[in-house]
């Protein structure tokens, strides 16, 4: 009898706390925080609405946009997340409240990826985050990240030089993936500055390590269900692409503490070489800056390594895309350079920026209809604000939808048509600051690296138009324009055939 009763409890016990659990659940996913923006329907518990948004999450909050206006909220798992649509609400949010918007969410992966906030791009809004941007945004315009006299530019155009060799070795006698190629050349840029030195492109370890932020990048879109519930990474299985996106992060850490102990070995204060030179300078001198710790260099490197490789070379590959898809706007680059451009064997230089608009607006054009961060870094709230009259909690993870902005007809008519004009005034000169225009968000979080980025796409896309002529196989079909979601938004590998001019 005893027994028997002792069975009772236990699964009484056991009943009461399924029920317990259960209960909790249905609160927290029924319980409204008091005045938040409004929420689409078909809402699930525990899942919120992560079975509607899909694959391709940019869309379909552009479709709920037009029910439930600019900003509303999203459930994602169990937290609610503010989506803010159109250009108007973005910078509202962004540069009118910047003191309210500017810090990050807690999302596990990208935790994982900056060493839990010690980086700069994921940190949260702080004392510490301003000082490491400021260092680092300092750093960058000291080694060449601006315009004039001992800026990048002549490595840009190196590396441009060397692209178009490596192309040129076998033109016209196969179809070329030169994703690759691109991301050797973009790399290099950026190891020109952080390492002080370029790489080969048959460099095997080099070659091996732009496979590994490639296989990275992959991996975060497969790891979606971490980024919502962390807790899966410790379920056996579940947790694979976890522990495969640990894995290459620790590649790449790895090789970058490598070449950080070099240079440590070979430091001279007074004559720094490159980046990594200059924050170990900073580092050493701890009563001028106590917010940078020798803890943050492998991860702000990183941050630059990953983010500035990855964005730059996709916007490459969709500006080639869209040149075969549209044949007219090749040829309409390709005689503008050859009308300003004296020789051709050399690549163009910034100096030749004036008198290229068409080309400009070209590369402005591709960066505007296909964002390749379509909902930008998810910011969060700094504290409790009162924003187009709702009340958005301290924390809150906000969306922007910069897709929204640069594919919205009331800026942009007819916006899935390619169109460079837009970019250009009646007297055919660049529009300088077009509104609606994000392709490197703005405010407080802008990217640090703006102004490499536009120098490199510039140089590098204005050099294989000069040089090259690219154009689908005979017969095939037009690839596709969709994208794949991912860390970036990434165009569909498509072989090209490729002819010297």
């Amino acid at each position: 009898m005893s027994g028997h009763y002792l069975l009772l409890s236990e699964l009484s016990i056991q009943t009461i706390a399924v029920f317990f659990v259960v209960l909790l659940t249905l609160i927290v996913f029924f319980k409204r925080r008091n005045n938040l923006p409004p929420s689409p329907s078909g809402s699930w518990p525990v899942v919120g609405h992560l079975l509607s948004i899909g694959r391709a999450p940019h869309l379909k909050f552009m479709e709920w946009r037009q029910q439930y206006g600019d900003v509303y909220t999203v459930r994602i798992g169990m937290e609610d997340v503010v989506v803010l649509n159109g250009y108007r609400a973005i910078k509202e949010a962004f540069v009118d409240y910047k003191d309210a918007f500017s810090s990050r969410p807690n999302v596990y992966t990208f935790d994982l990826l900056t060493g839990f906030g010690k980086d700069v791009a994921f940190a949260k809004f702080n004392r510490a985050y301003k000082e490491k941007r400021k260092f680092t945004f300092s750093a960058l315009r000291n080694l060449g990240m601006r315009m004039g006299p001992g800026s990048m530019e002549e490595n840009i155009r190196d590396e441009a030089r060397q692209l178009c060799l490596k192309l040129s070795e076998q033109r016209n006698t196969h179809l070329r993936d030169i994703d690759d190629n691109l991301k050797v050349s973009v790399s290099n840029v950026v190891c020109s500055m952080v390492f002080g030195k370029r790489y080969d492109y048959d460099d095997v370890k080099f070659l091996e390590l732009i496979n590994v932020v490639d296989n990275m990048t992959a991996v975060i879109a497969s790891s979606q269900p971490m980024a919502v519930f962390p807790f899966l990474r410790f379920i056996p299985g579940v947790n694979a692409s976890c522990k495969k996106l640990q894995y290459f992060s620790g590649r790449i850490t790895t090789f970058l503490r490598e070449e950080i102990n070099r240079h440590s070995e070979t430091l001279d204060r007074e004559n720094p070489r490159d980046f990594i030179d200059l924050i170990l300078t900073e580092v050493q001198t701890q009563e001028k800056n106590d917010c940078i710790a020798e803890e943050n260099i492998v991860w702000i490197i990183q941050n630059m390594f990953v983010a500035g490789i990855e964005t730059t070379a996709t916007t490459l590959e969709w500006g080639l895309l869209y040149m075969v898809l549209c044949p007219e706007e090749q040829q309409k680059v390709q005689s503008e350079l050859d009308s300003v451009l004296e020789t051709d064997h050399d690549v163009p230089t910034l100096a030749h920026r004036s008198q290229l608009p068409y080309t400009e607006a070209t590369i402005m054009e591709v960066q505007r209809i296909r964002a390749v961060a379509p909902l930008n870094l998810p910011h969060a709230t700094v504290q409790d604000t009162t924003f187009r009259g709702y009340t958005i909690p301290a924390g809150t993870q906000v969306l922007s939808n910069i897709w929204s902005a640069q594919m919205d007809p009331e800026y942009w008519p007819d916006p899935e048509k390619f169109d460079p004009r837009r970019f250009l005034d009646s007297d055919g000169k660049v529009v300088s600051r077009p509104e609606a225009f994000l392709p490197f968000s703005t405010g407080r979080r802008v990217c640090l690296g703006e102004q490499l980025a536009k120098m490199e796409l510039f140089l590098i896309f204005s050099s294989l138009m000069k040089h090259f002529t690219f154009k689908l196989p005979e017969g095939a079909a037009a690839p596709s324009t969709e994208g794949t979601t991912g860390l970036a938004l990434k165009p569909q590998t498509v072989k090209l055939c490729i002819s010297q001019r």
